[in-house]
């Protein structure tokens, strides 16, 4: 083996431990959850267990694997039916199934924008966008995050075809686009509208459709990106658009022709998910009145900023990963566990104690966490 690249190797882990920003994996701890993104409790549901074991005994036939892409030998009418599904259910003309968020988001950015074009999107986007933008041959242009005149500013002197790109719930500091004014401003400018609704699916909108089907903005939206791996509590994501964009996706999106298709399970677990949502409406409801307790209760001092979010993603900012990393401990040993989120995830200065509330927690609970933050 290579000593040269053992050594390049080493070096690198080693500077990741003198940044203080050295991550690794951890096992659940049995304290109280508010770091997960299971916002509805749907990754733990016995009933939605039961359900996805009935409908894999229903099709018995199906097999554990996939066995090839969906272009080879991984399609099937039950695939084909669930994408009816859930085009319908996010009132959608189309949509095409992916094996993550990030693929979908990454094949999307780097197969439909070209060379000439131009990719406008918002600082805060996820890590896949960002990737998909540099593979993309088109022009990109970042502008300050929900800052509407300078996306204006960069629409207006835009050349080639034009893409704008956010998220409709950002995941770090959980606050929302202001979607219609985006969309106005891509309609006023011929451009395409691209939402990543990761962290709003399941949670917002009448049925857990998202803010687009909640702001009644299907109609001006070029594709939005509904990951499972989160409030769905399964695993991969789907595109929906329109027919000729999802063609087009089958035939230019490497992510999607080159990859295994999703197994049966995954499919059986995403149709059981999405039937369970128009039945949680009471779930939703106490998400969002756990948000109105923790902020009732949680006392914003200096060096402990509170991110304004109506969202589920309540995220305090304390500068520096040392820092940050105490505050967490010191959560956590109250049974509670957090996660800090460190540079170079986030900003520097702007490393942060990301808190996700989610329909199991108690208002026992949640005081308990703001009142653990308030003493120390």
């Amino acid at each position: 083996m290579s000593q040269s690249i053992q050594q390049y190797i080493k070096s690198r882990v080693d500077q990741r431990h003198q940044e203080n920003n050295f991550r690794s994996l951890k096992l659940l701890t049995g304290l109280v959850d508010f770091y997960s993104n299971d916002y509805l409790g749907f990754a733990h549901d016995k009933n939605l267990k039961a359900a996805i074991e009935k409908e894999s005994t229903a099709n018995a036939e199906a097999t554990t694997g996939s066995t090839g892409s969906r272009l080879l030998s991984g399609n099937s009418g039950y695939a084909e039916a669930l994408e009816k599904m859930l085009a319908e259910f996010h009132n959608a003309q189309a949509s095409l199934l992916f094996n993550s968020g990030f693929d979908a988001n990454y094949g999307l950015l780097s197969a439909l924008p070209y060379r000439g074009d131009t990719i406008i999107y918002d600082q805060l986007v996820h890590a896949s966008i960002h990737d998909g933008i540099r593979n993309s041959k088109a022009n990109a242009v970042m502008f300050s995050h929900n800052n509407l005149q300078q996306l204006e500013e960069k629409l207006s002197s835009a050349k080639g075809l034009k893409y704008v790109v956010v998220e409709s719930v950002y995941s770090m500091d959980g606050d929302l686009a202001p979607l219609k004014e985006i969309a106005d401003l891509c309609e006023k400018y011929d451009a395409g509208l691209i939402v990543d609704e990761a962290h709003a699916t399941g949670v917002f909108g009448p049925q857990g459709e998202g803010r687009v089907v909640e702001l009644n903005l299907e109609d001006k939206c070029l594709a939005r990106i509904h990951t499972f791996g989160k409030a769905i509590g399964a695993h991969g994501a789907v595109i929906v658009c329109s027919e000729d964009l999802k063609n087009f996706l089958i035939n230019y999106c490497r992510p999607f022709i080159f990859s295994t298709a999703l197994p049966f399970h995954s499919l059986a677990a995403i149709k059981c998910s999405y039937a369970l949502l128009p039945q949680v409406n009471e779930k939703r409801k106490t998400i969002f009145q756990l948000i109105q307790t923790f902020k009732k209760h949680y006392n914003s001092k200096p060096g402990f900023e509170l991110i304004e979010s109506p969202s589920p993603i309540q995220s305090i900012i304390v500068k520096g990963n040392e820092h940050i990393k105490q505050f967490a401990e010191k959560i956590r040993q109250q049974g509670l566990d957090v996660r800090p989120i460190l540079f170079p995830t986030v900003p520097r200065g702007k490393e942060r104690i990301r808190i996700c509330l989610h329909s199991f927690n108690t208002e026992q609970e949640v005081v308990k966490l703001a009142e653990v933050i308030n003493n120390l």
